[in-house]
Order: C-alpha cells, then sequence, then structure tokens
C-alpha cells in the first residue's frame, strides 16, 4: 500500500475549477511529523523548509530553499523566489534574513530579502500536507513584474528514464537538453556570455499540474498550482550543471499572498532506508584495526546480526566468526552499530552482509598501500598540470594549454572564484596589458582551469616532503618542459615527485620573474570560459591578445602569433606578504630536493626563496586579504617559510625567527603540527618540550573524536566537504607518531585512510577515483561532463546539510562541495598512503 505525503494546497482539493487530471481522488491523509527536527517528516519522505540558505559564496550550490529528500535521496532544491526561469551559479539570490518554525502550530516561514524587494515563504502542516505560499507586505516593483516567481528544481539524473504527466497528458523527461531558446536584451549569468544578449530556454511543458515519475513510487512527485499555470524548464540548455526547474511568476499590483502550491512526494508506510556498511573498499592490513560501521535509518530497530565472508578460491562464502555488533548510538540522523573483526588477519578476499545488504570484495592482505596512491601519482597530478600537452596511451588528456598567459587584471575588480584585484596593479603593467612570462609550469586548480598560487605552493611542499621522508623514486610519467609535452606510463630517468615539485615551482618562480611577487593566482575573464568543459587547451587560442586587432583577427610575425581575441587568462597581482613566505617556503623545499640533480635549478630556487625572505624583513607586510586566493594567516606562512628556509640551509637566523613564532602556532597546532615537527631536530629543548605538550593534548582531542561520531576524525559540516581535513588530521598523526611514538598511535593514521577508502557516513565509496572495489567513478573534474572521473583524484566526500543529512552523491558530479577535485588533497592522499606504509612496516 502506498500513500503520499508532501506540501500541499487546500484550496486545490475539491476546487471546480481545477483540470481534471488534477481532480484524482486525494490521497490517504497522514499526519507530517514537526518534532523530532526542523521539518516536515514521513516515512521516506523529509521536507526541509530554509534548513539550508545560500552562503553567499556562491548563488547557486543547489542548497537551499525548499528541498525534498525521498527515500533517502535529496531530489529538489532551491525552492525559492528567483529572478529567471533557469538562474545559475552567479545569478541573483536573495539574502536569508530569518527562520521560524512553531513546531505546535506546524509552521516554518522563512523571510528573505532583494536589494529593492522582501518576502516570506510560508510553509504550514495541514494533516498530511503542507501548505506553501510566497507573501509579500508590498506588491512588486514593476520591474521585478515578469522577472520574479518562485521555483523548485529538480536533479535530473533521478528522473532519467522517467515519465511525467502535465494535466494527465503524458511524456518523458529528456536525456538531453534540446528545447526552443529565446534571446535575452539582459544577460543571464547562467549563460556564460561576457558580451551582448544572452539567451534562456522557453519551457518544454506546461500544466496546472505535474506528476514527474507516475510509474515509480521512490520518485513521485506530484506539483499543483492554486492558480494559473506552472512551466517546467530544463536549466541544462543553457549550463550543463542545469536542473529541470518547475517556475510560476509571481503576479505584479497586489500584497499579502500572491502564490501557492501543491507537492505531494509519494512513500512506502513503514519504509526504512537500506543499511549501508561504512568499510575500506581498498581493504585492511592483516594487523590492522578492522571496524566497520552500519549506517541505519533511525527507525530501523531490528536486531540483526552482521556477517562476515572469506570467498575461496571456488567462489564459496566461508563464513567467518564475528563479535557481536555493538550499538554506538545516533548520529545526525542514523543509528549506528560497529562490528570489529580485527582479530581477523588471515589474507584472503572477503565481504561483509547485514540483512540484504552486502558489501563489495575486499581484501585482507599485507601491502595494500604499495600501490594505492600510484593511480594519484601517475595519472590525476600529470593530468592537473598546465602549460603543457598530457597524453595517455590513447587518450589526448588536453593539450598545450595557456600558451597566452596573462594579462593583467583590471583594478578594483570583484572576480569570479574568489578572486579580486585592489586598488592599484602592484605591478608595471596597466590593467589589460599582457605580462610575459607566466605561460609555465602550474596545476589547474580543482576542477576548473584557474593556477592558485596557494594551491601552487602547499603541493609543492607536500611533494617534497614526501621525497624527503619516504624517498619515492617512481618513475612512469615523462615530462618534456622544452616541447611542452607530458606522456603517461612513459619512464624517462627522473622521479615523477621531482618533475611534479619543479613544475610547481617553475610557475611560482616565473611570477617573481615577470612581477616580483606572488600573485594572487591567474584566472579566466569571464564565466562563459570559467565554466568551460572539456580540453583545456580549446578554452583560448593561444595566441597573445592585441587591442589592435579586430575581433578574432589573428596576425603572425617573427615574435609569434597575436589575436583580436580577448580570451587570454587574467593575472590577479595585488601583493600579500602571506603568498610571498608561502612561496619561499616552496622554493626552499624545492631546492633541497634538486640539491645534487640539478644543482643551478636549485641554487635558482633558494636564492629566490631567500631575497623573498629578506625582502618582506625590510619592510612592513602587505596585508592584502580576499577570499582563499591570498594565502593563509600571516604568521603561519612566516613559520612555513622559516622552515624550510632553516632545512635548506641551517643558518640559525631562521631558527630563531620558528622559535619567536612558536607560540602563535601552538595555539593552532591542529593546522601547525606537521611543519612544527619538521624543526624538531634544529630547535632547542624547549621547543620540543612544547610541542610534546601540544602533542599530548592532540592525542586527546583525537581520542575524543571516538565519542564524537562514529568514525573517529573531525568531521566538518561547512559548505565544502571534509576530506583534506580528514587527510590532515592523518597525516598530523603520523608527524606526532614519528616525534612521539609512545603519545601518539599509528591508529589516527589509518583511521583517515579507512574513512578515505569508504568508512564514512552516506555511502560506502572510496573517495579516490579508481581506489578500491568501489569509489567515485561520477566526479567533479575537468571532465565531469561525460560523467567520468580522472583515475586517483580525491573528492572532498560527506557534505552535511543542515540539520543532519550526509550527503555525497555518486549520480551527480556538478556538487562541487562534494565531488570536486582538487591538487592539494591528491598530493596529501599520496603522503598519508606511504605513511600507512611506514606503519605497517612497524607492525611487522
Amino acid at each position: 500500500m502506498v500513500r503520499r505525503y508532501g506540501i500541499m494546497l487546500a484550496a486545490l482539493i475539491g476546487t471546480a475549477g481545477v483540470p481534471a487530471a488534477a481532480q484524482d481522488a486525494p490521497p490517504q491523509d497522514v499526519a507530517l511529523r514537526l518534532d523530532r527536527a526542523d521539518y516536515f517528516e514521513a516515512p521516506g519522505v523529509n521536507w526541509l523548509i530554509f534548513s539550508n540558505v545560500n552562503e553567499g559564496l556562491f548563488a547557486d550550490a543547489k542548497i537551499s530553499g525548499v528541498e525534498l529528500i525521498q527515500q533517502g535521496v535529496r531530489t529538489a532544491t532551491n525552492g525559492d523566489v528567483r529572478l529567471s526561469p533557469t538562474p545559475g551559479q552567479w545569478d541573483p539570490a536573495a539574502r536569508f534574513v530569518s527562520r521560524r518554525v512553531d513546531k505546535q502550530a506546524g509552521v516554518i516561514e522563512a523571510v528573505m530579502q532583494y536589494p529593492d524587494f522582501g518576502y516570506t515563504v510560508r510553509a504550514e502542516r495541514r494533516g498530511g500536507s503542507v501548505v506553501i505560499s510566497v507573501l509579500l507586505d508590498r506588491p512588486l516593483p514593476a520591474e521585478m513584474v515578469g522577472k520574479a516567481g518562485f521555483n523548485l528544481e529538480f536533479v535530473p539524473s533521478a528522473y532519467w528514464h522517467h515519465a511525467y504527466l502535465a494535466d494527465g497528458r503524458p511524456a518523458l523527461f529528456p536525456r538531453h537538453p534540446a528545447d526552443a531558446m529565446q534571446l535575452t536584451a539582459e544577460r543571464n549569468a547562467a549563460s556564460g556570455r561576457s558580451d551582448g544578449p544572452g539567451a534562456e530556454p522557453l519551457p518544454f511543458a506546461r500544466a496546472r499540474r505535474f506528476v514527474f515519475a507516475p510509474e515509480e513510487p521512490a520518485r513521485r512527485v506530484s506539483i499543483a498550482a492554486a492558480d494559473g499555470e506552472l512551466e517546467l524548464f530544463d536549466g541544462r540548455n543553457q549550463a550543463t550543471n542545469g536542473w529541470y526547474v518547475v517556475r510560476q511568476l509571481l503576479p505584479g499590483g497586489r500584497s499579502g499572498k500572491l502564490l501557492e502550491w501543491v507537492l505531494d512526494a509519494e512513500s512506502v508506510p513503514g519504509w526504512l532506508r537500506p543499511p549501508v556498511i561504512a568499510h575500506s573498499q581498498l581493504g585492511y592490513l592483516p594487523k590492522a584495526a578492522k571496524i566497520a560501521t552500519i549506517e541505519l535509518d533511525r527507525d530501523d530497530r531490528r536486531q540483526l546480526q552482521p556477517r562476515l565472508f572469506r570467498i575461496d578460491a571456488s567462489g564459496q562464502n566461508v563464513p567467518v566468526p564475528l563479535k557481536q555488533a555493538r550499538e554506538w548510538g545516533t548520529y545526525l540522523r542514523y543509528r549506528y552499530l560497529q562490528v570489529d573483526f580485527s582479530g581477523v588477519t588471515t589474507p584472503g578476499v572477503y565481504r561483509l552482509e547485514y540483512g540484504g545488504t552486502r558489501t563489495a570484495p575486499f581484501p585482507i592482505a599485507p601491502g595494500l598501500f604499495d600501490s594505492a596512491w600510484h593511480a594519484t601519482n601517475d595519472v590525476y597530478l600529470p593530468v592537473a598540470m598546465d602549460h603543457v600537452a598530457v597524453n595517455e596511451a590513447y587518450r589526448v588528456w588536453h593539450g598545450d594549454a595557456h600558451r597566452d598567459d596573462a594579462r593583467q587584471a583590471p583594478v578594483d575588480h570583484e572576480h569570479i572564484d574568489l578572486y579580486r584585484q585592489g586598488p592599484t596593479t602592484d605591478t608595471r603593467f596597466a590593467p589589460g596589458e599582457h605580462i610575459p612570462g607566466l605561460a609555465v609550469g602550474g596545476w589547474l586548480d580543482a576542477g576548473d582551469f584557474d593556477i592558485r598560487t596557494q594551491t601552487q605552493y602547499q603541493v609543492v611542499r607536500q611533494l617534497v616532503d614526501i621525497w624527503e621522508d619516504f624517498g619515492l623514486d617512481r618513475d612512469t610519467v615523462a615530462v618534456d618542459w622544452d616541447s611542452r609535452r607530458v606522456e603517461l606510463h612513459v619512464p624517462d630517468g627522473t622521479p615523477d615527485l621531482l618533475q611534479q615539485a619543479r613544475h610547481g615551482s617553475l610557475q611560482l618562480l616565473a611570477q617573481y620573474d615577470a612581477v616580483g611577487h606572488a600573485i594572487n593566482g591567474i584566472v579566466e575573464p569571464d564565466v562563459g570560459q570559467y565554466t568551460h568543459l572539456g580540453d583545456a587547451a580549446s578554452k583560448t587560442d593561444g595566441l597573445i591578445y592585441d587591442p589592435a586587432l579586430k575581433p578574432y583577427e589573428r596576425a603572425y610575425d617573427s615574435a609569434g602569433g597575436r589575436s583580436g581575441t580577448p580570451d587570454d587568462r587574467w593575472a590577479f597581482t595585488s601583493k600579500s606578504t602571506a603568498l610571498d613566505y608561502g612561496a619561499a617556503a616552496a622554493l626552499a623545499a624545492t631546492a633541497r630536493a634538486w640539491r645534487g640533480r640539478d644543482d643551478a635549478f636549485a641554487r635558482r630556487c633558494l636564492d629566490r626563496a631567500q631575497r623573498i625572505w629578506d625582502e618582506e624583513h625590510s619592510r612592513p607586510p602587505a596585508l592584502f586579504r580576499h577570499g582563499n586566493t591570498t594565502g593563509g594567516p600571516l604568521e603561519a606562512e612566516e613559520f612555513g617559510a622559516a622552515v624550510e628556509l632553516l632545512l635548506a640551509t641551517g643558518d640559525r637566523r631562521y631558527a630563531a625567527r620558528v622559535e619567536a613564532l612558536a607560540p602563535a602556532m601552538l595555539k593552532a597546532f591542529d593546522f601547525t603540527a606537521q611543519t612544527m615537527v619538521k624543526a624538531l631536530p634544529h630547535m632547542p629543548p624547549a621547543y620540543r618540550a612544547s610541542v610534546e605538550q601540544a602533542a599530548r593534548q592532540w592525542a586527546t582531542r583525537a581520542e575524543a573524536l571516538q565519542k564524537a561520531n562514529p568514525f573517529g576524525v573531525p568531521i566538518t559540516d561547512g559548505g565544502w566537504a571534509g576530506s583534506g581535513t580528514v587527510l590532515g588530521f592523518g597525516l598530523t598523526g603520523y608527524a606526532l607518531h614519528r616525534a612521539f611514538p609512545d603519545i601518539v598511535g599509528a591508529e589516527p593514521t589509518l583511521r583517515a585512510l579507512d574513512f578515505i577508502h569508504g568508512h564514512h557516513p552516506a555511502s560506502d565509496r572510496s573517495f579516490v577515483s579508481g581506489v578500491g572495489a568501489q569509489s567515485k567513478e561520477v566526479a567533479y573534474g575537468s571532465n565531469r561532463a561525460d560523467f567520468s572521473f580522472i583515475p586517483g583524484g580525491v573528492v572532498p566526500g560527506v557534505l552535511i546539510l543542515k540539520p543532519d543529512y550526509p550527503e555525497n552523491r555518486d549520480d551527480w558530479p556538478f556538487f562541487w562541495g562534494e565531488n570536486e577535485y582538487v591538487v592539494p588533497e591528491g598530493a596529501m592522499y599520496i603522503a598519508l598512503a606511504n605513511a600507512a606504509r611506514d606503519l605497517e612496516r612497524e607492525m611487522r
């Protein structure tokens, strides 16, 4: 038996003017709850009413307003008043003002504000229904009439291969967008156009009432309007990451209640979310702890016993005795059991079962971490290399990209993706002028195509740490900087780690040669190029922009090619001392790694690092700050530079500065511990004593995490998920274990790796693409439009939506906060996997 729950208009039921298709017998009415959480819920259905709001970073993170979680999957979001049918990431969105929850009355209200009008979205429970209304104190401004409308977006992947009914008329959801478009005099940011008019899709269906997926109870949703007509748009016509949007314009000329909708989401009474058996998809070392955590619906009170099987050579599942599962308790919205099978040490292939849920096979075997990091080293990092062509066997990952870097960014300009240029250029170049020498080195940041300087020096330092700590001499990538070509799976006689560290350092050196200081980064000049997907080399024409030429005109001479196409990336050059210290630290580290292999290059790096240090200590610091592109905290960046220069030179003046900055670093020990430990061999006993005391406090906090959540690692709850935080936790644990093995054991490092490999909330997927039996194979890389992945890339992981919903989606790569690769996490993963190799040797 199936019942419907949802947002429903009381005015619709029994109204004579409603079309015949909307006059179906009303569903059996079962009261929604608004008691144990601040949202409406029924078995298998949650309606979140502004539990999540736009945080201001981007207007379209697909986490906001009215949202639907149906049978455990979030399928609808962004229920709010918007100013276009298919708004994109940089289009206007209202500012959240306040939210009121009255559980006794069954009402949730959110007050929202645009610059020229405000409104309230009201949700009221009535039995098994919720009435949703949009209320205005005064009529819409005239310029907003025909623009402002209430939108609700549905993720396309949940409705592919499903039908819908429009006032009873049957149709199928489009697998690929192919709708009529109309030009608009006013550009919509989602169009990506930087000049001239834009275009918006026309609706592909209209109705008073829509029923989505009538054939599939797990996705069946009914949407109806009390007055007027609903329109259904396909946002993918305008933006590849667009959703299906149901929309109704707000009427002009009146105030009060302007709009009411009906939404019915269907659910099977007694529905329980299937269990998830969180475990390491990579497997387990024989002597390591082995904990699987079973994630259950909070209403699932069945007392079942997990089972472990070893799969023998004939394919038989041989039962392995297990301890009784332990009740861990409740975390977020789920109930958790834990099963400890650490006593199982016999190498073999195993799988776990709980009820009807069965895991993929996983090994218990020595040496698992020997090769776990290879895909990141061999594929992901090379694919992220900018200013080179990257080839893998028969596949071209991308051509020789961005040979036209870069033009000086305009002053007093706030740009996309957290870049901003201050009141001056801080260079000798005028806004718009080409800055020669920047088209070399660097990694493309995240799933985009910008070079973020803070990423460059962070990754360089991590790679040098790996080189010095583990001596990895793996050679599988051929790099030819002269011909600007990279070939995967082809050795060239130079360890890959050293090549990668050199590539990042070349970009840092180029910045100093070009403008004399570290820059914020190099990024696309407009949204159209920023949202480019596919081959990075096709994003620009590779020719330096010449304003004397006509648009798209090209000219060639002995100096090279130029064009009249202003597609060159912009360099954001506002000086920040924090960035300079970060660059100095990376260059000093590179000098150590290349000393004895290419002494001229090593001297060049160290000389530049020392000059940076001396120059920054000869003047007041430049304190320009914006977003995450202008460096970390100033003292922390200076401390990192002092430590790396101390290790590179042994000069005691750097040791003196390390000692002076140490008290401030101890206050942020979770983030500075690894760097503080590196300095230990060069510092006096008092320094070691202070770090040891901080290590003891850290160990206490790490132990407490096992009571804070079932996974024993820090789980963040911001708009960007926390794989990086978990990797950092594991690496900090390893650094402290090496320095103080009696204080910090191996457990934090191995817990972090288990988390990354699948022992986490929401799913059991490995967050390293291609690593483990089941991993992230639909992710946010440059190939995300193909619903594919880059081997070895590490995704942000579990995003915690307020108030209690952990999410990591495998069917929609465009959730950047969950699925977007970032280069630093790739380098951190290589380090952490090799830390586990070292710990395995200890276990033996």
